[in-house]
């Protein structure tokens, strides 16, 4: 199995405390530490007499040699009746592990990703969701003693990326045009990606610009959220959406420390709704997620539209309002896609989810709670709320 994520994540904790409750025992190698390196000097001969201890090998995008070696061990210990359970492998650069991976390790390889805590997770051991939407899923930094300390973390997170962990992945990209071009996505997450109004800010070229995103959506960083395009009859936007997929992170690059901070910033709307789609898009594994909108603009605009076999099947509007509602846009889009399972997703309040004019109104952590319980909890619970409420004019409870 290939684990990967962001640095800092919890990939290694999660790791070594798996080998240390791994039935036959666990052997957990660094590539980035000397002596786990000098280890890996003959990777074949030290690999070969792991099993069956589970191998843990962390930041093995830092050895591509290894994965040929991997494939040759692995189908001498399936030889030998030892399948499943032989090795985790880790890894922060999505991309050139994924690639690595699946060349070599064909049919031999499962990948998961590690996102941020999401935020029934934070809910679990008492955080609240504003907590988590301030400082962010990192766990060092949703941990910390204070509002100073986990700012303080988060910008060094950054400036470790930007002056050691680029460097590392082998690109050649300034430390310092890459810090431009991530605060101006925090200024603008969520919205449309304009490359070419970015390279004109930068005074870089548009490929430039592109090569510096893909770095960004291949260290998790970013995401990048495609349009659902689909022949329906209009005009719509092709462009894909940009998204700081770490709220804080998303704060740390705007220099905003506090809730109040967060609050009075002219972004806090767009922060927020980059915080929830990525929390909802984390616990939707049933479905592929997309963002539909049409050439009116934004008031004609789904944020989360969820495809199922091919199929948009679930359309989610974002509000930060306690009295939040959808216009008529929202529903022009769901005509447009065939989509009867309609929600409109809030700050958690406590109130029980309802419907009102056929759209679920629901609050952040009980949408992820459905989302987690597949596609019978999201499509038949809208589907049975919509009927009562048309039956009933608006349906609480």
């Amino acid at each position: 199995m290939v684990l990967l994520g962001p640095r800092q994540i919890g990939k290694s904790t999660l790791a070594i405390r798996l080998a240390a409750r791994w039935p036959s025992g666990g052997e957990y190698l660094d590539v980035e530490a000397p002596p786990d390196a000098r280890r890996l000097a003959d990777p074949y001969f030290y690999l070969r007499a792991l099993p069956p201890r589970l191998g843990v090998i962390d930041e093995a995008q830092r050895m591509p040699e290894l994965f040929p070696v991997l494939r040759a061990v692995i189908d001498e210990n399936r030889r030998r009746g030892f399948e499943a359970g032989q090795f985790l492998v880790l890894g922060s650069a999505w991309l050139d592990l994924v690639m690595a991976s699946t060349e070599s390790l064909a049919g031999r390889v499962s990948l998961v990703e590690l996102t941020g805590i999401n935020v029934d997770e934070a809910a679990s051991v008492g955080i609240s969701e504003q907590a988590l939407w301030v400082r962010g899923g990192f766990p060092s930094a949703l941990l910390a003693p204070s509002d100073r300390v986990s700012f303080h973390w988060r910008t060094d997170l950054i400036r470790s990326y930007l002056e050691r962990d680029v460097p590392l992945f082998g690109r050649r990209v300034p430390a310092e045009t890459l810090r431009r071009l991530w605060v101006m996505l925090a200024h603008n997450s969520g919205g449309l990606l304009n490359a070419s109004k970015l390279a004109q800010n930068l005074s870089i070229s548009g490929p430039t610009v592109s090569s510096y995103l893909d770095l960004l959506v291949d260290l998790r960083l970013t995401r990048r959220l495609e349009p659902w395009f689909a022949n329906v009859g209009k005009r719509v936007i092709k462009s894909p959406k940009m998204y700081v997929r770490d709220s804080g992170l998303l704060h740390a690059l705007l220099e905003l420390r506090t809730l109040g901070d967060v609050l009075g910033h002219p972004s806090v709307g767009a922060s927020y709704e980059s915080f929830v789609v990525e929390c909802l898009i984390t616990a939707a594994s049933a479905y592929q997620a997309y963002f539909y909108r049409t050439a009116r603009g934004a008031e004609d605009e789904v944020d989360l539209v969820l495809v199922r076999g091919g199929q948009p099947q679930v359309a989610i509007e974002v509000k930060l309002s306690s009295a939040p509602t959808v216009g008529a846009g929202f529903y022009r889009c769901c005509d447009d896609l065939g989509v009867k399972c309609r929600y409109l997703v809030h700050p958690d309040d406590g109130a029980v989810p309802y419907v009102q004019h056929g759209v679920t109104v629901i609050g952040l952590s009980q949408m992820v709670a459905r989302l987690r319980g597949g596609v019978d909890a999201v499509e038949g619970a809208a589907q049975n709320g919509t009927r009562n409420g048309a039956d009933n004019g608006t349906a609480r409870g």
